[in-house]
């Protein structure tokens, strides 16, 4: 199922859609696809219907600051559970972008089971037109997609921010280990000083190595 929605802020309509189908929903949304050093993340966040309203200030990720998604992210904890797994880049390398993301999406599910969330009871909600998720599945989930989900489907806009907050951290906390690609601003993505870290310093095990192509 595809559908899409250009909101920019996000409403829980189409999760109690889902709700008619399922006792819960799990958006799942992508951080860091595009970056040429770090992980790929993948997080998720849980919807119930006593969950309550929407978190203020609420958005994807990238229609926020950072500052602003740190104010936002512990308020996502109380709002339900959700988990962050990662996808390390040289797993991106040997196995490729699309496979990563749907293992690591299945790792954070399997985070959430371990805590005592019923996810093959639950409806999954992801961006996109892509179902990622399910050829990496061992048992099959309800899967579905929701181009613009990201901005229309809160769920997912919790995902996307709780994604984005733990995979900034991590390249934040690596950019002191390697400090020569300036990482803390530019988190693994290809700017003009990364590019001159490459350049200067070589490639680290936190770079994707199949993907540097230096401008």
């Amino acid at each position: 199922m595809n559908i899409s929605n250009c909101a920019k802020d996000p409403t829980l309509d189409y999760e109690f859609e889902l709700l008619t189908k399922a006792p819960l929903v799990i958006g799942l949304d992508e951080v860091g696809r595009g970056a040429i050093a770090g992980p790929v993340a993948v997080g998720a966040q849980v919807f119930t219907p006593d969950a309550g309203e929407i978190p203020a200030g609420l958005r994807d990720s990238k229609l926020l600051t950072e500052k602003r998604r740190e104010a936002v992210a512990p308020l996502l904890d109380v709002w339900g559970a959700g988990s962050v797994a990662f996808g390390a880049a040289a797993e991106i390398d040997a196995n490729g972008i699309t496979e990563m993301l749907g293992r690591t999406a299945r790792a954070a599910l399997i985070m959430l089971h371990a805590a005592g969330i019923p996810v093959q009871h639950a409806v999954i909600l992801l961006d996109g037109k892509h179902d990622w998720l399910s050829p990496q599945l061992n048992s099959p989930l309800t899967v579905v997609t929701r181009v613009g989900a990201d901005r229309a489907c809160a769920t997912v806009a919790a995902a996307s921010v709780r994604a984005k907050v733990q995979r900034d951290r991590f390249m934040i906390a690596a950019a002191k280990d390697f400090p020569h690609y300036a990482w803390e601003s530019n988190k693994g993505y290809g700017s003009k000083a990364h590019f001159a870290g490459i350049a200067t310093h070589g490639l680290t095990e936190l770079h994707r190595k199949t993907w540097i192509r230096m401008p």
